[in-house]
């Protein structure tokens, strides 16, 4: 037990786990806030363009195959809504890219840099050119 506990918390503290916790987090904090914009700006400008339209009103009634009192509880494909959590996806995916974007392009300028950060070698001394052509030549045995 204290073997498993002792590799349960080496998986846990590797940087991985514990950002994909932190970027699960913040993206279900992220999502009501693009949720709010899709509900409550994107949908009501959208209407306006739609005659006045509620996305969220936005349904069909479905008929029953077997006999049932409809007026209790009707059978509704509600599509306004669905229309609502596409855009709603596109944000977020939006979002997702241009942060994507962003690191990827940090991480380049960061390689970048340190590529021209290390130093070359320097150029061989004519002394040291010389004596590698000596032994060069005397390996070939001229």
């Amino acid at each position: 037990m204290k073997n498993f506990l002792k590799e349960f918390t080496k998986f846990i503290n590797k940087g991985n786990v514990l950002g994909l916790a932190v970027g699960v987090i913040i993206g279900g904090a992220f999502s009501t806030i693009t949720s709010s914009l899709t509900n409550d700006i994107i949908m009501p400008i959208a209407s306006i363009f739609l005659g006045g339209t509620d996305f969220s009103a936005m349904s069909v009634q479905l008929p029953s195959v077997f006999p049932v009192d409809s007026a209790d509880d009707p059978n509704m494909l509600n599509y306004g809504n669905f229309i609502s959590a596409v855009i709603n996806f596109m944000i977020l995916a939006l979002v997702v890219f241009c942060i994507v974007k962003a690191v990827n392009y940090t991480m380049e300028r960061a390689k970048k840099n340190t590529e021209q950060a290390v130093p070359t070698p320097p150029e061989p001394s004519a002394e040291e050119k010389l004596l590698t052509e000596i032994r060069d030549l005397l390996r070939n045995g001229k």
